[in-house]
């Protein structure tokens, strides 16, 4: 008999480790309240998707069933994934999402972001274990249909819940305080058919679970915040993880081989292939306290850079040009404060911002890269800012972010300086307009409504969008933990179909 209870008991043991094994960055899947039909939870590295099938009555009243992929997370976090349910489903009210969790008790206390066969989009929750669910439509937290994207942030104890329409913005769909949820949760996606004799299943992508930093963090004190070397198609809008350290790096160019990558770290630069793997230096001779601010020329064969600088010709950030191959850089701005960001098409130019004769204020330079009598394109007035100049391919314009109207938007403005235009008019601090190489697209960074107009800092969450480089309407293309150093630089893939950057998490 002992032998038997024994033997049940591992049996019971090895059935418990099998369902939390790793599923991607998850550290385990399980049913939750045995449901009659097992669920499953695949990753697909490929595309670094995940699958959810799942059965389950409901997750709702005094205890629930359902499949559930999940880490165990403490303090505060965002969970942020695109959605979609596969195939016609049986029940309207079947449901997939991310859901916080105090334990995978069938009635443990919980809070989820639903979306619902029908379209529904809402957010419910338990307060305590083994109590009813809220009603959420009773407090006003449901909206309607058509979301795919879903973010659910715990901030202390309140819980945010926000929505998006595929190349919208977020929308808010409610907070609320979960007043006996412990420090330590279970957090992750779930799905659950709303009918115990059913299997229902997601496809979900773009998973990104960050931990923000907050507004007093300090890297000396606290650590290193992690990065994470992202690649995205534009216009499928799938993103792929092909890097990532606890530490500083930033700012991607794409190589003209289309096959590699280059990025700043640490005062230098280095490659890795676009698929990801083994991490190369690139020689910058003596120049090895490189920023973020870094590009390739238009024929491929030159790299400028941007370091700091300290002599007796000045002290701060200066311009060098290098051979791409690498090599010992040739100094292109003297005075300092200089920041390149971008190439004229001839390959002979570049451009700059820069602050000259003592004044306060970043305006447009152009020069040779052979240096001498630089041409200042902006005399901006004290109190704006232009910044992240770029040439369209064909040379006719320049493109860049300023500040004229009171908010950082994007403009474009004639070769020679002249014909200042208006691109973009919204509430968001826009930034960084990078041209595709066919010249159709800008490529951009919007950070919130309430940062300081001339700012552009790390660790906050931003999205990438996308517009005719014309003007036009902006579509959202990615959502994003990070800010300075995501996309400071031109960062096309040389096909026009994909974007390099940077995003950051916490420990």
């Amino acid at each position: 008999m002992k032998t038997i209870s024994l033997l049940f008991c591992l049996l019971l043991s090895g059935t418990l480790m099998a369902q939390t094994t790793a599923t991607g960055i998850f550290q385990g899947t399980a049913d939750i309240g045995n449901p009659a039909i097992k669920g499953s939870a695949s990753y697909n590295p490929a595309d670094q998707s995940y699958s959810l099938k799942g059965s389950g009555y409901n997750i709702w009243f005094e205890r629930d069933e359902f499949r559930y992929a999940f880490n165990q997370i403490e303090g505060d976090f965002i969970l942020t994934a695109n959605f979609r349910f596969e195939g016609q489903g049986t029940d309207p009210h079947r449901k997939t999402g991310w859901m916080i969790r105090a334990s995978e008790d069938e009635d443990s206390p919980h809070i989820s972001a639903v979306m619902h066969g029908d379209g529904l989009t809402v957010m419910q929750w338990r307060d305590f274990k083994g109590a009813e669910m809220k009603d959420p439509e009773d407090e006003l937290f449901a909206k309607g249909s058509g979301y795919e994207i879903i973010q659910l942030e715990r901030a202390g104890k309140i819980v945010f819940m926000r929505a998006a329409v595929a190349g919208k913005p977020f929308e808010n769909i409610g907070s609320y305080a979960m007043e006996n949820m412990p420090d330590k949760v279970l957090a992750g996606l779930f799905i659950c058919s709303h009918n115990p004799e059913v299997t229902e299943q997601a496809a979900i992508w773009n998973v990104r679970i960050d931990k923000p930093v907050g507004d007093n963090y300090n890297a000396s004190r606290d650590g290193a915040v992690g990065c994470r070397l992202e690649t995205m198609n534009v216009f499928d809008r799938k993103r792929m993880v092909i890097h990532e350290k606890q530490g500083r790096f930033e700012a991607p160019n794409w190589m003209p081989d289309g096959k590699q990558l280059l990025f700043n770290m640490d005062g230098l630069l280095y490659k890795i292939p676009v698929t990801g793997g083994a991490v190369t230096q690139l020689n910058t001779g003596t120049v090895i306290r490189n920023n973020n601010d870094h590009g390739i020329s238009f024929n491929g064969k030159l790299l400028a850079i941007s370091s700091s600088k300290d002599d007796a010709a000045g002290r701060g950030s200066a311009v060098y040009v290098v051979k791409l191959k690498g090599g010992e850089p040739r100094l292109v701005t003297p005075e300092t404060p200089s920041y390149w960001h971008g190439w004229h098409p001839n390959n002979k130019e570049v451009i700059y911002v820069a602050q000259r004769k003592g004044i306060p204020v970043y305006n447009i330079y152009r020069n040779s890269i052979k240096g001498g009598k630089e041409v200042a394109l902006t005399d901006i007035s004290e109190g704006e800012h232009v910044d992240g100049c770029e040439y369209s391919p064909d040379g006719k314009y320049i493109y860049y972010n300023g500040s004229h109207t009171g908010n950082m938007q994007l403009w474009r403005m004639n070769a020679d300086g002249t014909g200042r235009e208006q691109l973009t008019f919204d509430e968001y601090k826009n930034w960084f307009p990078h041209i595709s190489p066919d010249g159709k697209w800008i490529a951009f960074i919007s950070f919130p409504p309430d940062i300081e107009k001339n700012s552009h800092p790390s660790y906050k969450r931003v999205m990438l969008r996308l517009m005719p480089a014309g003007g036009g309407e902006p579509k959202v293309i990615a959502y994003l933990y990070g800010g300075q150093g995501t996309i400071n630089v031109p960062s096309w893939s040389p096909d026009s179909k994909q974007i390099a950057f940077v995003s950051n998490s916490g420990k």
